[in-house]
């Protein structure tokens, strides 16, 4: 069985046609299969049209959240609830072809590789900027943390069983499934391919959600930043010791006044700004700990049409 994972938030324009594209696609393809559809708390009609697919098709399923919970939760939601010997994320607005799941399951069955990952050659329809961000973030996470992240790499990915069974077991609350793909390890196929703009409605990543999707990506996968906190302090200290011993003896041999407000200020400000840069470093990390331990649940059901199952909480730490 094949399993396809569709997370939704408000994604009512472009659900039709994503959605003839991949039965086409499956048709073709003569498997069997589960489209599990994950309704993110959408605020249009995305629920309503998904539960009219599941109403003329039994092989749609369907899991709606009773908040938006975001798209890492709803592809975890996606990961507990897959029954397939193989599993696929794919976005609902056609910037994943469902064309390419014929070739990704003919690699897979080669068995050579536990999954084919996707990955995008270009960045048409991105703005230059956000493409030059997106290029340095994954040059520097790839430096900095053990997760192998591919540059233009997609969620859109096909994965046998004992890769999902892998990803399941990570419950960690702060998730960043690019990261965990890389992380869990298993051979992988990289598919390149253009990029796709969306059939319709409006991108829900915004540059600053992107930003801070980005930082959480580092900061779960890399203690690389409170290690620079830590040396940032080492430095300063013995830089503070230096100008002491300096002022000492320059008043000694000297007899000279250390003059000038305006030096002095300059030095105040620039030591205290890296102090509270690597408070708050230390402090986005002392965050997520905290959401660590408060073991809330990823997500919350409110609909389903498929068997529930106990709602997936973090794990309490080892003793």
């Amino acid at each position: 069985m094949l399993s396809l994972i569709v997370p939704c938030y408000n994604e009512e324009e472009s659900l039709g046609i994503f959605y003839e594209s991949t039965l086409q696609v499956l048709h073709d393809m003569d498997t069997d299969y589960e489209l599990i559809f994950v309704d993110d708390g959408s605020k249009d009609r995305t629920l309503a049209i998904i539960k009219e697919f599941a109403s003329k098709n039994e092989h749609v399923k369907y899991i709606s959240f009773s908040r938006n919970f975001g798209k890492e939760a709803a592809m975890y939601a996606g990961f507990c609830h897959a029954k397939g010997d193989y599993t696929a994320v794919i976005d609902a607005d056609m910037q994943d072809p469902p064309t390419l799941l014929p070739e990704m399951m003919r690699i897979l069955e080669t068995g050579e590789y536990d999954s084919v990952a996707t990955r995008r050659t270009t960045r048409k329809g991105e703005s230059p900027v956000r493409s030059w961000f997106a290029r340095k973030f994954y040059r520097l996470i790839n430096k900095i943390s053990d997760a192998d992240v591919v540059d233009g790499a997609r969620d859109f990915r096909l994965m046998k069983r004992e890769m999902v069974d892998a990803i399941v077991s990570m419950c960690e609350y702060n998730r960043f499934s690019k990261g965990i793909f890389g992380w869990i390890g298993f051979r992988t196929y990289w598919l390149s391919y253009e990029n796709v703009e969306r059939v319709a409605g409006k991108t829900k990543w915004s540059f600053w959600k992107l930003f801070k999707y980005a930082i959480d990506g580092i900061i779960n996968f890399s203690q690389t930043p409170i290690t620079l906190a830590s040396w940032f302090g080492v430095i300063m200290t013995l830089f503070s010791f230096l100008a002491l011993v300096f002022i000492i003896l320059r008043k000694l041999f000297f007899g000279d006044p250390v003059a000038g407000w305006a030096s002095t200020t300059c030095i105040i400000i620039f030591i205290g700004g890296i102090q509270l840069f690597c408070l708050g470093l230390i402090g986005q990390y002392v965050a997520k700990t905290y959401m660590e331990t408060k073991r809330r649940p990823h997500y919350i059901i409110a609909q389903t049409n498929t068997e529930r199952k106990p709602v997936t909480t973090v794990q309490p730490p080892q003793q």
